[in-house]
């Protein structure tokens, strides 16, 4: 049986077409993972700044106390009481 030279043709076409859409599929996934690689780091960013975030709001906490102690400390001796009564 001949070969046929339309069919041929088609699938040349149909080949080319397949392997175009694969390359563009290719470049837009090695977009795609470029771009969440970004975010990846973005992200890891922003933890390490809530982190530190969190940290200077604990130690301001902490130093907010002691200074809460002291000013119902130094209220109690002008009023003449202690602070643990």
């Amino acid at each position: 049986m001949p070969e046929d030279p339309i069919a041929h043709g088609e699938l040349a076409a149909l080949t080319r077409r397949h392997e175009q859409a694969q390359d563009q599929t290719t470049r837009e996934f090695g977009i795609i993972k470029s771009e969440l690689t970004t975010l990846q780091l973005k992200v890891s960013n922003l933890d390490q700044k809530v982190d530190s975030l969190r940290q200077d709001i604990g130690d301001f906490i902490a130093e907010q106390r002691k200074a809460n102690a002291t000013v119902v400390e130094l209220l109690a001796t002008m009023a003449g009481k202690t602070p643990d009564a």
